[in-house]
């Protein structure tokens, strides 16, 4: 089978916690291990999109306002709906899957990855359909 989802594809969850929301996916594992036999993909995800910002909004408000809230995930191949989007953010080097293993380690890169994401949303190019809310 061919695998056309590739690093930095924009996804949407369909299962567990994060039903619904966007996510981008870091790496694909193909073969399953002992513990977990299947395909997935290592993701990060926005848990908290920015809200939207006026112009007569303060600094301060702004700031606030346009803060993400990240998530790091293993999902399952069928847990998980493609999209033709693409976002161009470099997570390689701060998510790997020893990351997952101890508590301290996934904080840090999900505060790492955080930084990222909310760079990107503040440079807001062409990326405005990953960080904005699903309604459904």
């Amino acid at each position: 089978m061919v695998k056309f989802l590739k690093s930095n594809k924009a996804v949407v969850l369909l299962q567990g916690r994060f039903i619904g929301w966007k996510a981008v996916i870091v790496r694909s594992f193909d073969d399953g291990t002992r513990d977990r036999p299947y395909g997935r993909y290592l993701v990060v995800g926005i848990a908290k999109y920015p809200k939207k910002v006026i112009h007569k909004d303060s600094a301060k408000k702004k700031m606030k306002k346009s803060r993400v809230k990240g998530f790091i995930k293993l999902v399952n191949y069928n847990h998980i709906m493609p999209t033709r989007y693409t976002l161009d953010v470099d997570l390689k080097d701060v998510v790997s899957t020893d990351v997952l293993q101890t508590r301290d380690k996934k904080v840090m890169a999900a505060k790492e990855s955080k930084k990222r994401l909310e760079e990107r949303f503040k440079t807001g190019k062409n990326h405005r359909w990953f960080f904005s809310k699903l309604r459904f």
